[in-house]
């Protein structure tokens, strides 16, 4: 898989977009989009965790009450698959490597490796 799931509603997600070149990767908008069952697995594979993967960030995740419950991976996997903006953003995969969020260091890793 080559892809970068992402939200074209986040300015984050557009500047990251806009300053890295994505060639050959196929652009997944997580919102018009679901993601699948499939993707969400083999992205957790690389990840290593749905937890990995999971934005604490989101809205619904105070708004649920969600901090003040111990989630299980497979509570994180469907809430991922049921909520799009539970997904961290962006996420690129790139066959066996993967990125997720938008930490700087993160950034960083991700610019040089698309340069390479």
């Amino acid at each position: 898989m080559k892809k970068v799931f992402f939200l074209k509603t986040c300015d984050t997600c557009k500047r990251i977009l806009k300053e890295n070149d994505f060639t050959g990767f196929d652009l997944h908008e997580i919102k018009s989009t679901a993601i699948t069952e499939e993707e969400l697995n083999e992205m957790k594979e690389l990840a290593g965790s749905y937890e990995a993967l999971f934005s604490r960030r989101a809205q619904n995740y105070k708004k649920l009450g969600l901090k003040d419950v111990e989630l299980s991976e497979d509570d994180i996997k469907n809430y991922i698959l049921t909520d799009y903006t539970f997904l961290k953003r962006p996420v690129v995969v790139d066959g066996e490597t993967i990125f997720i969020g938008n930490e700087k260091k993160n950034l960083e890793a991700l610019s040089a490796y698309l340069l390479k």
